[in-house]
């Protein structure tokens, strides 16, 4: 009796143990993401000192199963470990949900351009080589949209992709409405945001790291980077043009970054970057130069930061940077945290961090213009 009781329990605890890894895995799911760097390393360890195993070009689509501290383990091919999650952006929200969406961004519908030239690409990314450009007004005809970019065919029958930000739709022809009516929805609500010009600068790329975390040696180059693709997305939907100053892992100089917004006669210009400090302090720090229109931005943007993105606004401090005292448009920087607390570099590290203040940022800049 002792003995079917034993076994009872011992099954019991099998299925309950079972049951619980179900769970986990469940809660695990997969996704599907692009790579957007030149390069990406893939290394056996969730740690910047892991051994390498192999590396992915800019463009490859990956399966992410699992995050931790920053890190995303992934798997292509037959490349599979883990890599910086700041170079990977997702795509769907599983793996099995990405040919559906596909599917409903398919068909075709007119577009113009709106940029003064437009480069064509091979593939959907900043990594594929040119094979055309376009000129400002000319029209295409919208096949498929993917993560940002569009794929096209011109007049003259040249198919390629290019940056959907650069294209202005028409009316759809064929496929789903769906995102018509999403970004219609967006640009009624965002005010006098819509058509702006607005330069989101990463600080830092290339040779220059920028700050190094103290606990998980993060870069902030890297970190810039990811935020800044997120601000751009969000002020896309917002109905917002946006050009940044970097999109990969180079090293504009400062007067590149402030000739990039003059060149363009942009309505505003935001730096962005992650802090630093011997001292023990924590938190978000909004920076301006001038006391009109720098300030104005600098507040709108601080406000918006200061109602809750996961960190503490600091508030506005005056800062006596190029990248500000030389730029003739309202500018501000932002730091979004410090990299030398624990803490802090812990939250900037995961995305959703990276999303909150992003989110905060396109808010502030709506905010300026309704003024």
């Amino acid at each position: 009796m002792n003995k079917r009781i034993h076994i009872a329990v011992l099954a019991a605890g099998l299925l309950i143990g079972g049951l619980l890894q179900s769970t986990r895995v469940d809660a695990m799911a997969s996704y599907t993401a692009k790579v957007y760097t030149s390069s990406l390393i893939v290394r056996s360890e969730p740690a910047a000192g892991a051994s390498v195993v192999g590396s992915l070009k800019s463009g490859t689509t990956v399966t992410v199963t699992d995050e931790q501290h920053g890190w995303m383990e992934i798997r292509s091919g037959s490349v599979s470990g883990w890599v910086a999650g700041y170079y990977l952006k997702k795509t769907t929200g599983t793996a099995a949900a990405s040919l559906s969406s596909a599917k409903t961004t398919s068909g075709s519908s007119s577009a113009t351009v709106t940029a003064d030239s437009l480069r064509i690409r091979g593939g959907p990314g900043i990594g594929y080589q040119v094979v055309g450009s376009l000129k400002a007004q000319d029209t295409v005809t919208v096949l498929q949209r993917e993560d940002g970019w569009a794929r096209i065919r011109t007049t003259g029958g040249e198919v390629g992709w290019v940056s959907a930000q650069y294209i202005a739709s028409g009316s759809a022809s064929t496929g789903s409405s769906k995102a018509s009516s999403v970004s219609s929805t967006s640009f009624s609500s965002s005010g006098r945001i819509s058509g702006k010009l607005i330069v989101i600068d990463p600080g830092h790329g290339g040779s220059d790291p920028g700050m190094l975390g103290t606990t998980y040696n993060t870069m902030e180059k890297d970190l810039t980077l990811q935020t800044a693709f997120y601000v751009r997305d969000y002020l896309i939907a917002r109905g917002a043009r946006v050009q940044m100053t970097r999109t990969s892992d180079q090293k504009p100089t400062l007067a590149r970054r402030v000739q990039i917004a003059a060149t363009l006669n942009a309505d505003a210009f935001v730096s962005i970057h992650y802090n630093s400090s011997p001292k023990n302090v924590s938190g978000t720090l909004t920076f301006f130069y001038s006391e009109s229109d720098d300030l104005r931005l600098a507040r709108a943007i601080e406000t918006r930061l200061g109602q809750g993105i996961g960190l503490k606004s600091n508030g506005l401090s005056y800062g006596n940077y190029h990248i500000l005292r030389e730029n003739t448009l309202p500018a501000t920087l932002v730091e979004l945290g410090f990299l030398s607390n624990p803490y802090d570099e812990a939250i900037v590290r995961t995305s959703a961090y990276q999303k909150k203040a992003a989110k905060a940022i396109a808010e502030g800049l709506a905010d300026y213009f309704k003024k």
